[in-house]
Formats: structure tokens, sequence, C-alpha cells
């Protein structure tokens, strides 16, 4: 999607923010930003102060403009430019130069506390997105979440510009001119800025807040066609399978269609607020004008006087031009960053104890003890498992699909918690340990290998980031990966593409075995780890596992039962429970589920 157009300035126009039609100003999203401002605060006195003199610089301004008009007025031509009131013009070129160049030291001064603002606002958010849990990113929609954090990141920054640069400031002035008026002219000049002014906001913010709901439906079909394109493209290959492309591009184009229509309402409504902006700005300079020049005809007022006047009423109304747009998007930045705070504030269902000590590994003994799950209430999936993964040994878990093998490992990793019972590692319930330094303890080849977009030699390095060169060399040797690289024409180095899309299943198998092994974690745990490797590699790499994890407590789901002839024991799971276990020979010899699952693969590969 493009990048929708405002009728502000290019400078005024952030990211497009959404806020319900009827959502009131949220003012206490203020508050909630003080800790992240509060680190400069010697600098935001100084921008405030900057402030106060650039706008009184403004104000001084149409002075003097006037004086020299009178004196230009007054002046005899047959003098010449001599005796113009230079010392006047020059006051004048340097309150406009003052103006700028303040103004221009306090978005300086400023400048530095929204970007650490943001900058420390962005790492908060990264870093709770990581930390809340697997059931969380499961539902959310990548696309329309990123667009929320970059509404939310950027809203901080026209927040505190347009807030205290601008709304801020015109108030300021506005109470000064109409005050200066008061004193100097009389009630009605007073009388017709400040009607004016509150007429301009009332219909202001009644019309934004009309229009709102066209500036929602609008971003709500831009988020929902920025999805649509995210979701399709990560799922290129899907797409390229089906021979969907025109398919998608129907759906994509159903989205544009409505993204076309609420934009069309927007510009519309828009049309109807800065019409009506325009009647009142036009009818107030008539009316200041029309006064002004009747004042000059009876003899009450000068030249300097009319011009003075003019000079306020514009500048009065050129920052209040935006305000129509300034108010909207203030509100929906503050939405936005509220927004933003709701998911600051988001719980994961996992949490630790805040005192929760760190997980002290000596054996790598894990053990289940009455271990029951369920992703809810209605859906049970674990039923009261009780097993016992001896140090050093190697244990294997077989089952059909849906059995409850890949939770096991999620409940292992804590990625969830248990309904009940528990996990123990060399006898510590690892519910009541910091959740970092269980995973720290466990290695995973995982069925479905999803890389960086970065360098295969990066995306081995990720699994022990602060692993020696010689560390990593070693990891691609065992995970026979050194043929594959010298064939690249860039080795190593080669960019493996977004999700690791330029490598084969079995290619992102064996980084993720080098990754594992990099690690070298006393407890590994493969997911299907062989499942994407031809014959040759399976057999070669199952060696070198089978070595490794001679000094590792290792957990194997399997599919092929071939991979784990050799494990210590099986367990053969079934609707959550375990329905058998013991060495292969053992199991063969009962005859049970494993022995007909095993005679069954024998005979397809025959």
């Amino acid at each position: 999607m493009l990048t929708l157009k405002h009728t502000a300035p290019h400078f005024m126009r952030p990211s497009r923010f959404t806020v319900p039609p009827d959502t009131p100003v949220r003012w206490h999203a203020l508050g909630q930003l003080w800790p992240y401002l509060l680190e400069f605060k010697t600098r935001i006195v100084f921008a405030l102060g900057c402030l106060v003199l650039a706008k009184m610089a403004g104000i001084g301004l149409p002075f003097v403009l006037k004086h020299v008009v009178d004196d230009l007025n007054t002046q005899d031509p047959s003098t010449g430019l001599v005796a113009v009131p230079v010392a006047l013009i020059v006051a004048y070129g340097t309150l406009r130069l003052l103006n700028v160049i303040i103004g221009e030291i306090r978005d300086t001064l400023f400048g530095r506390v929204t970007e650490r603002a943001m900058r420390r606002m962005g790492l908060n958010v990264f870093n709770h997105l990581h930390s809340l849990d697997l059931t969380f990113h499961l539902n959310r929609q990548t696309g329309g979440l990123s667009r929320d954090i970059e509404r939310g990141i950027t809203g901080i920054s026209f927040l505190m510009r347009f807030l205290v640069f601008n709304i801020g400031p015109t108030l300021l002035e506005i109470a000064v001119v109409v005050g200066l008026l008061l004193v100097k002219y009389g009630v009605s000049y007073a009388a017709i800025i400040l009607c004016s002014v509150i007429a301009y906001v009332l219909y202001s913010m009644k019309t934004t807040n009309w229009r709102t709901r066209f500036v929602k439906a609008m971003n709500e079909a831009d988020s929902t066609t920025h999805s649509r394109a995210v979701d399709s493209l990560l799922n290129f290959e899907t797409v390229k399978y089906f021979n969907n492309e025109q398919y998608e591009a129907g759906r994509y184009d159903q989205e544009l269609a409505q993204w076309e229509v609420a934009r069309r309402k927007n510009r519309l409504s828009l049309f109807a607020l800065n019409g009506g902006q325009a009647f009142i700005i036009a009818s107030a300079m008539t009316a200041m004008l029309a006064n002004a020049a009747n004042g000059v005809a009876q003899g009450e007022m000068t030249i300097g006087d009319f011009v003075l006047i003019n000079a306020f009423t514009m500048q009065i109304f050129m920052p209040l031009n935006f305000l129509g747009f300034v108010y909207r998007e203030i509100r929906g930045a503050m939405a936005n960053i509220d927004n933003m705070f709701t998911l600051l504030a988001t719980k994961p269902s996992v949490q630790d104890d805040p005192q929760a000590p760190d997980l002290t590994v000596t054996r790598a003994q894990i053990e289940f003890r009455d271990v029951s799950f369920g992703y809810s209430a209605e859906r049970p999936i674990l039923k009261k498992l009780n097993f016992t993964l001896p140090a050093g040994k190697k244990t294997a878990i077989v089952g059909a699909s849906g059995a409850g093998k890949s939770t096991i490992i999620k409940l292992l990793f804590r990625f969830y918690d248990t309904t009940a019972g528990s996990i123990f590692i060399d006898g510590t319930n690892i519910a009541q340990v910091n959740q970092a330094s269980v995973r720290k303890q466990l290695g995973i080849v995982p069925q479905d290998t999803v890389l960086f977009n970065d360098t295969l030699y990066e995306n081995i390095r990720y699994g022990a980031p602060d692993a020696s060169d010689a560390d990593i060399e070693n990891a691609i040797n065992t995970a026979h990966l050194s043929e594959f690289i010298a064939q690249l024409p860039d080795k190593a180095n080669t960019r493996v593409g977004e999700r690791g899309l330029k490598l084969s299943g079995g290619e992102k198998q064996r980084v993720a075995i080098a990754r594992a092994l990099l690690k070298n974690a006393p407890i590994l745990v493969f997911d299907e780890a062989t499942s994407s490797l031809d014959s040759g590699s399976e057999h070669a790499i199952l060696h070198a596992l089978t070595a490794l994890a001679s000094n590792h407590t290792s957990l194997v789901i399997a599919h092929r039962l071939s991979t784990i002839t050799d494990a210590d024991n099986i367990l053969v799971m079934n609707a959550g429970e375990i329905t058998e276990q013991g060495t292969h020979a053992d199991l063969l010899a009962t005859h049970g589920d494993y022995a007909k699952l095993w005679h069954m693969q024998q005979s397809n590969k025959e």
C-alpha cells in the first residue's frame, strides 16, 4: 500500500493512526510517557524556554512592521531612502531570524528527548513481545501487529512535537494577542478574534469527531490489506504449489476495493472539515479588516495599525489552519500510545516468580510426574503422564499425530505450564525456576526449521552467538554441511532468504542440527530431526547424533522407527497417554502397537 496523503504539509505527516469513532481523548497516556521523557529534564526546560522566546519574537513582528509602515507613510519622499527607519527594518529582520533560529534550537533540543523516548519504548515493546507466551504469538497477525507498533512508536514523536510545539504555543499566542488587541484597540477586535477562534475550535473538534469513523474505516482497510499482502507473501511457496496467484490477487483486490471506498469517504469528509474552517477564517479576516479599515477612515487608526491587525489575524489562523488535522492525529496518537501501553500491560500466562532462582543442571535427568495438560478445558491433550528420562540416556517418543508428542516438548521448554502435575530436572520443579535458565539447558532440532534472512554462517552461529569460528566449523562438519557449503558461490556467507526459503528442507534441517551441536546443551531434543534428510545423509548424521547424545540426555520425537532402534527407552503414546514402553526389542516382542507400526514401515520399504 502507498502512504496515504493528508492535507497537512509533508513534515506533519505521521503514520496513520487508528482510533474508534467515539473514543474520548485519553489524556492519561501523557502520564504514562513521563518516565520515558524525564531522562532529559534539563533539555525539556531549555526547549520550553526557547518555545516561549520564539513565540514572543513572533508576536513582536507585527508591532515592528506597524512602526515601519507608519514611519514610511509619514516620511517626506524628497528625503529618499536614507531617512527610512533603518533600525526598525533591521529589528524586523532580526526578530524574523530569531523566530526561526530559536525554533530550530528548540527542535534540536527536544528532538533528542523524543528520539530517546521512541528508542526506549521500541525496545520495551520488542522485549515484551518476546516475553509473551506462545498462545499470543499463535493468535497474532504479524502485519497488523507491526503496523500497530509502528503507529504507537511514531505517535510518541507526533504527540510531543505538536502538543508541545503547536497546540500549546498557539493557545499562548491567542491569549497574548487577544489581551493586546483589547488594551490597544478595544473590545470589538478582541471579541472578533476570540469568538472566531472558539467557533473554529468547536467546529474543528465536532467535525473531526464525526469524520473519525471514516478515518478509522480507512485505517482498518489499510491494515487488513497490509496483513493480506504480508500473509500471502510469507506463504509464497504455497501459493505457487497450488497455482493460486490469481486467487490471491482477487482476494487482495477485494481488500483494495474496500480501502478505495473508505478512502473516498474520508476525502469527502475532509472537504467538509476544510471548507467549514476556511469559511470561519475568511469571515474573521473580513470582519477584522473591515473594522480596521473603518478605524483608518475615521482617523482613529494609522495604516500601520491596519497592517498590524491584518498580520496578527493571519498569524493566529495560520497554525489553527491545521487544527483539525492536528487534533485528530493527537487524539489518534494518544489512543495508539495507550494501545501500546495496553500491549505492554498484557501478561504472559507463563510467568516467573520475581525471586525465582536459575536452574542448575548436574546430571540432566528429566521426570514427568502426573503431568496433565490441555490448551482448553474442553480439549485435554496429556493425561497424567509419568515417565523418566535417565541422565545420559536416549529416550524416544512415538505415536500417531495428535497423541501429544510435540506438546511434551512445549511443556519441557515452559512455553506452557502444566494443567496438573510437575516436570522436574535433576529433582528441581521447572515451574519454580527462571524460564531462561531452563531453556539454556535445552538444545533442539525442530521438525519445522525456520531460519533468519541472513547468511548460513550467522544462522548456525545463532545457536551460540559467542562461539569461536573453530567451534562453528566443527558443527558444520558434524552436521554434514561442508560439502553443500563448498558448492555455494559465496560459501558460508550465502544468504538463505526469508525464513530460509532458498534452502531445501534437508539443508535447513542440517543447519538446525549444526545449531544444536553448537549450543552443546546437556539436554538435547530432536523433533523429527532427520525427517527431511535423504537416506545417505540420515545414516551419516545419525552416527554423529549418536556420538553426541552419548554424553547428553536426549529426547527424540520420531516418526521413522528405524532412527530410534538404539534408544534406551521408547514411549508409545496414544490420545495423551503412554500405552507401551521399553527397548526396541522389548516392544517388538510384545506384538503391540509399536510392533504393528514397525512391520508396516518395514513392508512399505520393500
